[in-house]
């Protein structure tokens, strides 16, 4: 059966010089049972990229969704070996039962299911802890385990009574046991679940099962010694193994009858499809070699040799490099219109798509493993994350990747004049207190405050306004560039008022910067000969 979850759409065009060369970018996985080792190769090149030395007389192996891991049972050390793709390493090996062989992996990747042949049971195992979780048993002498698509049902053939028992995923009880089969070996199923196919070692042939009642609906004729079944990703074929013959026999699924024979190599064990469907391979362990196959035309284009006794055999997307982190960004600030050159620090940087500034693409990126240099692009005045997006995934956000954003500086011009109104009931000064934006930015907010001579007092103050003692304080909100706003107070005369009354205008908050202190304060000074004659400048 095969082992490995289909991930879809990441199949795309083929490439290399024949038909049967699976899309750039996708993994073939061999297991060599007596070299002890997983071979890893480029499915287009067909180029050995790594050997991973696996204990144990390794078997059988199933690459998660992801691409990320790879499981591999050592038949010998009772385990299964958990293999990281992306540093091609064994991360840990999970016990298991005796004689651990075939596995499948779940469509999400969370649990994996593996026969234990020496001991009759099925370990569950959770993918997120590597521990095994349950154990199924009731079987006699399993050997393939099957998932169902929508992973609910496991179906294992058991070669010792002729059956295939399920068991509810959920619950991991056994809930069925279908009969009528000789010698089941292994077990497949249609894309969308309404068809088994089991194939019988006992009599050379391929059993037609209908899953919703459970009985079998034809039998197909296939090569002597079949032992291992896959259904293609269309679903309209299903390619049966038979080690004895050397061959691999294709059903057509909408007739059920045999579409083609196919000369593998020697003693072939297993057979994986690329992810598109479009390749085949057989792992042969009677001659070390592993048979490619244009499923287009169901003949053997190319012979991979150099292997040793190879028996397990999985497809697999590229592993994703890891996900970028971002450790420091210099500068940390610049102007709300952008332009500013940015040096991002991190790791896995490598080959980014896009650096973003609170959600805004910067320019001009380049990138090593360790560092990005980009344009900030414009963006409004404020504290923003910068992210940076690879193929691996995108940056969290950290304190670490905050970059601020500064309004441009506005320069408040303070002003500050007086009118007399005389006369002898009620005589006073008028204040006009002026907050004057010369820019180039726009003032958000400012505080003006007005300091009169010693005794004197304000009254009618503007809105926005307030007095204590002989402080005059008013507030403004938002100033445009090149624009003023006035306050205005009155400072009462008394008939003892004589000589300089001088009040004073200062600049005391504002935002954003003022970057010219010069203008920040202004005075007027009256000078009273009575409370009917007053000059003000």
């Amino acid at each position: 059966m095969l082992t490995l979850v289909m991930m879809l759409g990441l199949g795309g065009a083929l490439t290399g010089a024949g038909p049967a060369l699976a899309a750039a970018g996708e993994r073939l996985y061999v297991v060599d049972h007596i070299g002890q080792d997983v071979k890893v190769l480029d499915a287009a090149t067909h180029a050995v990229l790594n050997t991973i030395p696996v204990t144990g007389y390794p078997e059988s192996i199933a690459v998660s969704p992801n691409g990320t891991r790879a499981y591999v049972t050592s038949i010998n050390d009772n385990d299964v070996a958990v293999i990281d793709t992306t540093s091609n390493s064994v991360l840990t090996t999970i016990p298991v039962g005796g004689g651990p062989d075939p596995l499948t992996i779940s469509a999400d990747g969370s649990r994996l299911y593996v026969v234990n042949q020496n001991d009759g049971t099925v370990s569950v195992v959770a993918t997120a802890t590597n521990t095994v979780t349950a154990t199924l048993t009731g079987l006699s002498t399993p050997w393939w385990p099957a998932l169902s698509p929508d992973d609910t049902r496991l179906y294992v053939s058991n070669v010792g009574d002729n059956t295939v028992k399920i068991f509810d995923t959920a619950t991991n009880t056994l809930v069925s046991t279908l009969t009528g089969f000789n010698g089941p070996i292994d077990v497949g199923f249609s894309p969308n679940g309404a068809t088994a196919y089991v194939a019988n070692n006992g009599n050379n042939t391929l059993a037609v099962v209908n899953t919703a009642t459970g009985t079998i609906t034809a039998t197909v004729p296939v090569a002597y010694g079949p032992w291992n079944l896959a259904v293609n990703p269309a679903g309209t074929a299903v390619y049966v193994v038979s080690q004895n013959s050397g061959a691999v026999t294709v059903v057509d699924t909408a007739t059920n009858t045999t579409a083609a024979t196919i000369a593998v190599g020697s003693y072939p064990q297993n057979l994986a499809f690329s992810l598109d469907g479009a390749t085949a391979y057989t792992s042969n362990l009677g001659n070390d070699t592993v048979s490619v196959i244009d499923t287009a035309t169901n003949t053997v284009t190319t012979t991979l040799p150099g292997f040793n006794q190879p028996y397990g055999i999985a497809f697999g997307p590229a592993p994703l490099p890891p996900a970028p982190t971002v450790t420091s960004v210099s500068p940390a600030s610049g102007p709300t219109a952008g332009g500013t050159p940015v040096t991002i620090t991190g790791t896995n940087l490598t080959g980014a798509t896009a650096v973003t500034f609170g959600g805004t693409a910067a320019t001009g990126i380049t990138c090593t493993a360790t560092s990005c240099t980009a344009t900030a692009p414009a963006h409004p005045a404020g504290t923003v994350d910068v992210r940076v997006i690879t193929p691996g995934g995108t940056s969290a956000v950290t304190a670490a990747d905050q970059y601020t954003y500064l309004a441009p500086p506005a320069d408040l011009d303070v002003d500050l004049s007086a009118q007399p109104h005389l006369g002898i009931l009620v005589p006073y000064l008028t204040y006009t207190l002026t907050a004057h934006n010369t820019g180039p930015g726009a003032v958000a907010s400012a505080t003006l405050t007005a300091t009169l001579p010693p005794g004197a007092s304000a009254t009618n103050l503007s809105a926005g306004c307030t007095t204590a003692a002989t402080t005059v304080t008013c507030t403004y909100g938002a100033i445009p560039n090149g624009t003023s706003v006035n306050k205005t107070f009155r400072v009462p005369l008394h008939l003892l008022t004589l000589g300089p009354v001088t009040v004073t205008g200062l600049r005391t908050t504002s935002a954003p910067t003022d970057p010219n202190p010069a203008n920040d304060a202004a005075s007027a000074t009256c000078t009273v000969l009575s409370i009917v004659l007053v000059t003000c400048p």
